[in-house]
């Protein structure tokens, strides 16, 4: 196996068992094994616990930009359609049988007040969120303030479906950024 595999099935093992049972819980011998790579090769590729989950939300960052990306894209050319689609987007993932809520938001909470890598990881994650949000809210005509207030929708949603178990967040996430954005751009308009 080469070095690039060993790594990819570590990735994979840990951001599965980490998302399911946690971060804290999950132990070096437990990733081991459920990678299929002895201990030495572990300890080689990632010489600590922070520097596989930094990798692992590393790796979720640019699968989650990705989903996130494709949606708004299939959303066609209409701002205002795209940012909805952000919602479109949470309201499909939590309704797949593997959602357990925002790994960034799970990992900062297991180790973010004692692990300053992992909680700078989720910081950049969010702000690039925000700063994602603000571009499409910016080709809208929108303000900073709307960019900021969509995407506390957004993050309130994924929390909310996470620990109701209720898929619905989604929808009543959207419904409330519509108001939003149609009363900024509305009034925007009307001046």
């Amino acid at each position: 196996m080469t070095t690039d595999e060993a790594r990819e099935q570590i990735l994979a093992a840990a951001e599965e068992l980490y998302y399911v049972k946690g971060f804290a819980a999950v132990g070096m011998d437990e990733l081991r094994t459920a990678a299929g790579v002895s201990l030495r090769r572990l300890y080689g590729l990632f010489p600590s616990k922070e520097d596989i989950v930094v990798a692992v939300l590393q790796r979720r960052h640019e699968e989650w930009e990705a989903a996130v990306a494709a949606r708004v894209v299939a959303a066609g050319a209409n701002p205002r359609e795209q940012l909805l689609a952000v919602y479109d987007y949470l309201a499909e993932w939590f309704c797949t049988g593997t959602f357990r809520g925002c790994a960034f938001i799970n990992a900062f909470g297991e180790l973010g007040g004692t692990n300053p890598g992992v909680a700078r990881q989720v910081r950049e994650h969010k702000e690039s969120f925000q700063r994602y949000m603000a571009g499409m809210v910016r080709a809208l005509g929108g303000s900073e303030m709307l960019a900021a207030q969509l995407s506390i929708l957004a993050e309130g949603a994924q929390s909310t479906a996470a620990i109701s178990a209720d898929p619905e967040a989604a929808h009543q996430a959207r419904a409330a950024a519509e108001v939003l954005i149609d009363a900024e751009i509305g009034a925007r308009k009307a001046a």
